[in-house]
């Protein structure tokens, strides 16, 4: 066993929060081979001297635990650091120690209690948290503040924390880096910048954060930095010198209050607990475990409630059996008496959006119960009106699509990148979305186009740099309304390394840089740089800077809360940052009562509710352990040397051009790599691979996406998200363990072990067919389509580059039989009008799944690449396509033909 703790870089966040627990299984394997004498004693001072520097992050096991084992090391009791180590270990791996008061003593159950509460008993039933005390180093004086703090907590206490103590500005940072524990900060003045631990990546991680050391007030710096790196904090700063004046300094705001240090501890204490409590409040489910609870009569139309019609029923009891009492006792369609309207909400369930607003950093937040589907038609109908000019890509969702042709937009197709080898697309370059405005503008259409309309991220993980194309499209049209689809992004809020290419998270920065004077003159250089009237092409090549006089930023964000969060499916929420949100507020109200349904369903509203809870209190710390698995499922196969034979992870490398990565950045698993380069290439380049979206290719094994998402499912009870030709989507969330990681490379293992045996007894014969077959799914892949163009009869401006189609009216045309024609994928007819005319016009949305992505809208003239990547597929779930009548086609008028 590899009994070596190596921590490489302080700044791999990921692997040293979510592989504590191995570090200390390490460093129990090497004091158990000191016990037999295979091990020496300074093999385990060094594992424990490099566990140490890492433990000084968290409350637990503590400096008393920790110089406990210290002392046996130093007194050679080996049997005593042996049996210490082992329990601090599970303790950490089974969280006993949030629990039992006894784990953190060096003696368990001893009669001395250590003071960790009033009382000794269990604290199983209140959640724990850590609070994080940054003072200045002078001993005495730090123990007896804590010693008080502690003093202040009793039995009665909703919540139970413990204290972590840092120095300094550095370690401060540190913890709340990797000690996801942490819910609240306090500040005490006087301490110091610099770490004395050994962190020999610390420095340049801060650099590449742009942490430095400021003179001006040290205890306001490292509040704004620890807000700007976890914004669900709470801070709280003590201070014995005007507190009133630190309060009243604009960078304050991010301190949930100051106190001055010399007064009553009970205050901080009970701000702590108070903090707490208000993110931990979920408005809406506290109240309907209060209504569950009630003796309430129901005489309205739904039968359900109150489960009678169920567990009185003869027939239908076993589902009341199988969901429990609470579901039908929490069911209700009133919206009196205490419960609340989700589409006028006045009570719990407003306030339960407010919340959700402020925890994902919009200014507004609307739940919506039909899913993110229905959330894009909501934005896209409040935010434009017909005959708007919408630009979108192409290959997003169906619900964009069918959102334009309910609204009578008129969408303009942008293209993202191609992957032909994986018969799948990327995102959209930022150059194509500028010269899709420069187009239109150069045609006098600028004036009519209302939204660019993006998917971040993408199915298979393409995250845009959100900002700089928000920032360059407002330099050509500043009033651009932005949408983008975060359906599969929710859960990157809550990774400070993933939040700024979020929608909020880059409009929260444009918002302050729109505030700062120098955002002006850094316009106004570029504008003297460029010249008065700039060709296209200079545009298209400079980064360009918006005129922050002239920006209206209107950024609207949906997210399918159930896809990462722990809400219940077909929970989404709409998240608004727009400065003309009051002026088209009624808008969306009717939006959401056009498409929302008036009989919502109070477990799913309470669903996200929860979710935002969970999230605030403790998704940094999930959604970095769900990092850190994908990272290790990437490892674990492309390291593997049965595995990797047959199976490999796509990297950025493979999945992004190099021309979109400026900062060079390749794969999260290429040889000198760190999480500091990563930043760099978050920061700097145009795509991003969301690292918790792993591509697995499985052509190289013989299978198409579907034949081995279907054998993982039926054979081995794994789940998979999507499928491509060849290769499959697997996605790491919150909802993950360990132990599914160690399932599916064992699965894996399994699957190539037995692949292996199958081909040494095929012969040439069999090798040659399997050969063959690899072939095919990763070699012989058919030509991506791109978008052709709209028929004439579906576009205002026939002459024109720059050509948005009338969508809506092919799609409403199709529903008269008399209107549409069919012709057969395969016949000669079709054939023949490809070459000869006249031109076959799409009547459906044409969706294959896989890849998933609308190949034909409605009014598209069919292409001959189109047809040829039809001919090839082979999955069995077309939409839009019937195999046995053929391609529904829009019949012309002889004035629309040749």
């Amino acid at each position: 066993m590899h009994t070596d703790v190596t921590y490489s870089n302080i700044d791999q966040i990921f692997t040293l929060s979510g592989l504590r627990s191995d570090h200390w299984r390490e460093l129990l394997a090497v004091a158990r081979k000191w016990s037999s004498e295979k091990a020496s004693v300074d093999q385990v001072k060094r594992v424990f001297d490099q566990l140490r520097a890492i433990e000084m992050l968290h409350a637990y096991p503590g400096a008393q635990l920790i110089e406990a084992l210290a002392a046996y090391i130093e007194t050679d009791q080996k049997e005593a650091f042996n049996a210490l180590v082992g329990r601090i270990s599970f303790s950490i791996l089974a969280r006993y120690y949030k629990e039992d008061p006894h784990e953190w003593e060096v003696l368990p159950h001893a009669e001395k209690d250590i003071d960790r509460n009033t009382s000794s008993t269990t604290t199983a039933d209140r959640p724990y948290f850590e609070v994080l005390v940054v003072a200045p180093d002078n001993g005495d004086l730090i123990n007896r503040n804590i010693r008080l703090m502690r003093s202040q907590r009793q039995k009665e206490d909703e919540f139970i924390y413990e204290p972590l103590v840092v120095n300094n500005f550095q370690d401060a940072f540190c913890a709340i880096a990797v000690n996801s524990n942490i819910c609240a900060v306090a500040i005490f003045d006087g301490f110091d910048f610099a770490s004395h631990q050994p962190v020999p990546q610390l420095e340049r991680m801060m650099s590449d954060l742009n942490i430095h050391e400021d003179d001006d007030h040290l205890a306001l710096q490292l509040a704004t930095t620890l807000s700007a790196h976890r914004p669900e904090l709470d801070i709280y700063l003590m201070s014995d010198q005007r507190p009133q004046n630190i309060a009243s300094d604009p960078r304050s705001i991010c301190i949930r209050r100051v106190l001055y240090a010399v007064e009553e501890p009970i205050e901080l204490h009970l701000a702590i607990l108070e903090g707490v409590r208000v993110r931990y409040e979920t408005p809406f489910f506290d109240n309907l475990k209060r209504y569950a609870q009630r003796p309430v009569s129901t005489f309205h139309a739904l039968p359900i409630a109150r489960g009678k019609s169920v567990f009185h029923s003869d027939w239908i009891r076993d589902m009341g059996q199988f969901y429990g009492r609470n579901l039908f006792l929490a069911e209700s369609s009133a919206t009196t008496g205490g419960l609340d309207s989700l589409l006028e909400p006045t009570g719990n369930i407003k306030r339960a959006q407010e919340k959700a607003a402020r925890a994902f950093g919009a200014d507004h937040c609307y739940f919506i119960t039909n899913g993110t589907s229905t959330s894009n038609k909501i934005v896209l109908m409040a935010v434009a009106q017909p005959s708007d000019i919408i630009i979108v890509d192409r290959n997003c969702h169906k619900s964009h699509h069918y959102g334009a042709v309910l609204g009578g937009l008129l969408p303009y197709y942008v293209e993202a990148f191609p992957m032909k080898e994986y018969s799948m697309y990327g995102a959209v370059p930022l150059r194509t979305i500028k010269q899709a405005l420069l187009s239109l503008k150069a045609e006098g259409k600028l004036d009519r186009v209302r939204v660019v309309d993006l998917t971040n991220c993408t199915f298979d993980g393409h995250v845009y740099n959100t900002r700089r194309v928000m920032e360059e499209c407002l330099a050509i049209k500043p009033d651009l309304v932005f949408l983008w689809d975060e359906a599969w992004f929710g859960f990157a809020h809550w990774s400070p390394f993933l939040r700024p290419r979020t929608a909020m998270g880059a409009a929260s920065n444009i918002e302050a840089w729109l505030d700062d004077p120098a955002s002006i003159t850094a316009y106004e250089q570029q504008q003297e740089a460029l010249g008065e009237q700039p060709n296209d092409e200079a545009l298209l090549n400079t980064r360009l800077i918006p005129d922050p006089r002239k920006v209206k930023l209107r950024v609207y964000q949906t997210n399918s809360t159930h896809k990462s969060m722990s809400a219940i499916r077909q929970g989404s929420m709409i998240l608004v940052k727009d400065v003309d949100f009051y002026g088209i507020e009624p808008q969306l109200h009717e939006a959401v009562f056009t498409h929302s349904t008036t009989s919502p369903n109070q477990q799913l509203i309470a669903s996200m509710d929860v979710a935002r809870r969970q999230m605030e209190l403790e998704g940094y710390g999930l959604v970095s352990n769900s990092i850190q698995m994908a990272l290790d499922i990437r490892n674990q196969i492309n390291k593997h040397p049965l595995i990797s034979k047959y199976f490999r992870v796509l990297g950025a490398d493979e999945m992004i051009p190099s021309e979109f990565r400026s900062s060079g950045f390749e794969d999260f698993l290429a040889q000198g790599i760190n999480w500091s380069d990563a930043v760099l290439a978050i920061r700097d380049d145009e795509f991003f691979l969301d690292p918790t979206r792993i591509t697995l290719i499985c052509g190289t094994a013989g299978f198409d996406g579907t034949q081995f998402k279907s054998l993982l499912a039926d054979k081995y009870e794994i789940q998979v998200n999507k499928t491509s030709r060849n290769s499959v989507l697997l996605q790491t969330n919150i909802n993950n363990t360990r132990s599914d990681v160690a399932q599916l490379v064992h699965v894996l293992l399994e699957i190539v072990t037995e692949l292996g045996k199958k081909l040494s007894h095929l012969g040439e014969d069999g090798k040659k067919s399997f050969n063959e077959r690899v072939y095919s799914l990763m070699s012989d892949v058919p030509d991506l389509p791109n978008f052709s163009y709209f028929h004439e009869t579906y576009r205002n401006d026939v002459a024109g580059v720059a050509v948005e189609g009338n969508i809506r009216d092919a799609f409403f045309k199709s529903w008269s039989p008399e209107n549409c024609e069919y012709v057969g994928l395969f016949s000669d007819e079709c054939d023949r009008r490809l070459q000869d005319g006249p031109p076959m016009v799409s009547a459906k949305l044409v969706i294959p799944y896989p890849p998933g992505f609308p190949i034909l809208v409605p009014g598209q003239v069919i292409s001959k690449e189109t047809i040829s990547f039809m001919r090839k597929l082979d999955v069995k779930e077309v939409h839009g396509y019937e195999a046995n009548r053929g391609l529904q086609l829009l019949k012309l008028s002889s004035s629309d033909t040749p």
